[in-house]
């Protein structure tokens, strides 16, 4: 009995992939960015990402939040959706998704260049669907804040996404937006 409800756990809960395929589109970026997640560092995690990808939640979503020199962050399905009816700019970044919050993932791997990493609030156990792609290492977030995954190809699409205010990193005007999202494996 316990062999046949392992295996019947193992067929509901949804496969990981191993990557995401982002398309970018806006003033600033337009291409393709490619990640390689890190199921065995934060499966959790890359198993939120990758169901809200597959059902569509990151189409159209903005980069809301792009700090020059440190990390540019998106992923705001309540909010963030740029073709959503009433979209308010001034809103994105402030919402997550209907899935549940995650406990925290730390490891010790350092944000580098490239590195995905989830946003949170203060709680460490707050990451839902916000994720940022680092522009320049930032060892300071080490061990504060899940890494998921990589970029692997298209740094120079993430160089080239919109900036934000020097302070806040507060994007105006039309911002970047990952118009599809498609999980790979």
């Amino acid at each position: 009995m316990y062999k046949l409800a392992a295996t019947f756990a193992l067929l509901a809960s949804p496969a990981l992939a191993s990557g995401l395929q982002i398309e970018v589109e806006g003033e600033g970026a337009n291409g393709t960015i490619s990640i390689d997640l890190f199921e065995d560092v934060a499966p959790k995690h890359v198993e939120q990402i990758t169901v809200l990808a597959a059902d569509g939640k990151y189409d159209g979503v903005v980069f809301h939040r792009v700090i020059e020199g440190f990390m540019a962050q998106t992923g705001d399905v309540q909010y963030g959706n740029s073709t959503a009816n009433g979209f308010d700019m001034r809103y994105a970044g402030r919402g997550g998704s209907d899935r549940p919050d995650l406990p925290a993932e730390f490891s010790d791997l350092t944000f580098d260049r490239g590195v995905v990493g989830m946003a949170r609030s203060q709680n460490p156990d707050s990451a839902n669907s916000q994720f940022f792609i680092m522009f320049e290492p930032g060892p300071f977030l080490d061990g504060q804040y899940t890494v998921v995954g990589q970029v692997t190809d298209g740094m120079d699409v993430v160089d080239a996404i919109k900036r934000g205010h020097s302070q806040t990193g507060a994007v105006t005007g039309q911002p970047d937006v990952m118009k599809k999202v498609t999980v790979t494996e």
